[in-house]
């Protein structure tokens, strides 16, 4: 009778080697669906020829105006056919124009479209693009000044701002610190509660802006769902990130870095915000928003110092954290009012909503931890104000910037 062998534990489990033929066979679906696509470029997907007319979307991503003569329009195809630019009216009248790279933009291409205009100061202007096809993009300028000119002077006042915006608000908040201290057991945990409230509000504003500039930009780069996407993988990305350390909790210190840089992807939004408004001429609101901005973000730096209340870090792990949550208002600025993209500033947004999210998990995990360890109840009315109290904080400041 023949013998009937059982595999061993170590024979299932163990991995085969990669040769030739394993590769092989990872790349035939690969070959395969690429000869697929190759018959259906060729056939047409046995559907005949193509009656239609061409799909045409253009989207107007940027109007500025460099000098007292000219408007510059940035445009996007974002749609499944080529678009060419035959004639530009600027409010109701036709205008000479020059394209680069050419009038044809490809799909998914860029070009940048020169009207010498003679623009009248703080008066409003339409630009309306008309394709080959009798297809119009119109956009407008509200308000119109002279767009700050892309020089040292220049760069180095938007670093300024940026400053005033972000570093100078976060590190007064950290001079709370010596006050924090001072706090008993209930308000160590009510001014815990107070910084996940802060940093819920921080989510759903920075949620918020990054849908707001999604909406702007051509709908093939995936507008909303790209939003949600890239925030849950920056979440995952940090929890991913976090559990290398083998099960040890975080440190209280290593918690401020995290709520400084989550902060700190929020400010670079206000500082696109900023950046944008005065690269559009529009420097009364950019004015505005800095002194708004200033004014909510004083509030950050207590939230960055709730964790360590307890701890005695060197001093500058202080200047380190203001830099890391203050000083990407900086970038943001800079971005805004030179190389502002709407896709990219968007995608950066939505890293600021995963890192965020993980930051309250974070203070969350802290909050439960050290409630346990007193045998306190984790909803108590310290807890419960302090998350009310950061919610409302950061609610009545924003109003000095969305009024």
């Amino acid at each position: 009778m023949a013998q009937i062998t059982t595999p061993t534990t170590a024979d299932v489990t163990a991995p085969r080697r990669m040769g030739a033929g394993a590769v092989l066979l990872a790349l035939l679906p690969l070959l395969l669906l690429g000869g697929l696509l190759a018959l259906l470029v060729v056939t047409g997907a046995g559907i005949g020829a193509r009656t239609a007319p061409p799909i045409e979307e253009l989207t107007i991503d940027r109007i500025s105006l460099p000098a007292n003569d000219a408007l510059v329009v940035e445009v996007t195809n974002g749609g499944p056919d080529a678009v060419t630019v035959a004639q530009v009216l600027v409010d109701d009248n036709y205008w000479d124009f020059t394209i680069s790279p050419g009038p044809e933009i490809p799909r998914l291409g860029r070009a940048t479209i020169a009207i010498p205009y003679p623009w009248v100061q703080d008066e409003p202007h339409t630009v309306v693009l008309i394709s080959s096809n009798g297809v119009t993009f119109e956009g407008d300028v509200a308000v119109v000044t002279r767009s700050p000119q892309s020089d040292a002077a220049t760069f180095w006042r938007y670093a300024l701002l940026g400053i005033y915006v972000g570093f100078i608000p976060v590190g007064l908040g950290l001079l709370w610190y010596p006050f924090l201290r001072r706090l008993g057991r209930s308000g160590m945990q009510a001014v815990l509660s107070l910084t996940v409230g802060l940093l819920i509000f921080l989510l759903f504003d920075t949620l918020a802006e990054a849908l707001e500039i999604i909406g702007t930009t051509p709908g093939v780069f995936g507008g909303a769902p790209l939003i949600f996407l890239v925030a849950l993988l920056a979440f995952g990305a940090l929890i991913a990130i976090g559990s290398l350390g083998k099960g040890r909790e975080s440190s209280k210190l290593g918690i401020a870095y995290r709520i400084a840089l989550g902060i700190g992807l929020h400010n670079l939004g206000e500082g696109l915000a900023i950046g944008a408004a005065f690269a559009l001429g529009e420097a009364a609101l950019g004015t505005f928003l800095v002194i708004g901005f200033t004014l909510h973000n004083i509030t950050e730096g207590i939230g960055i110092a709730a964790p360590i209340a307890r701890e005695r870090p060197i001093w500058w792990h202080f200047v380190l954290l203001a830099a890391l949550a203050g000083l990407p208002a900086v970038l943001g600025v800079w971005i805004g009012g030179f190389v502002y993209n709407a896709l990219l500033a968007a995608i950066f947004l939505a890293l600021g909503v995963g890192a965020i999210a993980q930051v309250v998990y974070e203070v969350g995990r802290l909050i439960v931890r050290q409630s346990q360890e007193e045998g306190a109840p984790l909803f108590s009315p310290a807890t419960f104000g302090g998350l009310a109290a950061g919610i409302a904080i950061m609610y009545a400041t924003a109003l000095l910037v969305a009024a």
